[in-house]
């Protein structure tokens, strides 16, 4: 199976990268429209994406500063039964983000375009952590 993998440093406090994908309001400052849902192990968490994308994953891993897993439960066929995980490691001043999209049947169209499109994604992450920018959402991809 494919997987998509993107190490990305990013200058800023382990726990302030950890509250930007481990939360609900940190994942709407740089990914989804509107997220919500309680981030812990067994929890359903909504990515809402705008009218039709109304998506859902549960909580696989959840371990405070350190690591959070979404297994995609309800999206488009492609994503459903995929995991996206976030692991941080950190050295003095930087928390680099190990990312993963794993699980993918096949590395069709929809899979090369969401591994570009989450690496866009990702750079707003470090852009909003380290700056404080938070991109309108209907921007995002062109930001």
């Amino acid at each position: 199976m494919p997987d998509i993998l993107h190490d990305l440093p990013i200058r800023a406090a382990r726990a302030a990268v950890f509250e930007a994908i481990g939360t609900p309001a940190g994942l709407d400052r740089w990914w989804t429209l509107r997220a919500s849902g309680w981030p812990a192990e067994g929890q359903v968490i909504v990515l809402d994406f705008g009218p039709g994308y109304e998506w859902q994953a549960r909580v696989t891993r959840y371990v405070a500063e350190a690591e959070f897993e979404l297994e995609v439960t309800r999206a488009d066929a492609d994503w459903v039964g995929t995991r996206v995980g976030f692991t941080l490691s950190h050295a003095t001043g930087t928390t680099t983000l190990h990312f993963r999209h794993t699980g993918w049947r096949e590395a069709n169209a929809h899979y090369r375009i969401t591994s570009y499109c989450w690496a866009m994604y990702l750079r707003l992450l470090a852009r909003c952590v380290e700056r404080g920018e938070v991109v309108p959402y209907e921007l995002r991809l062109e930001a």
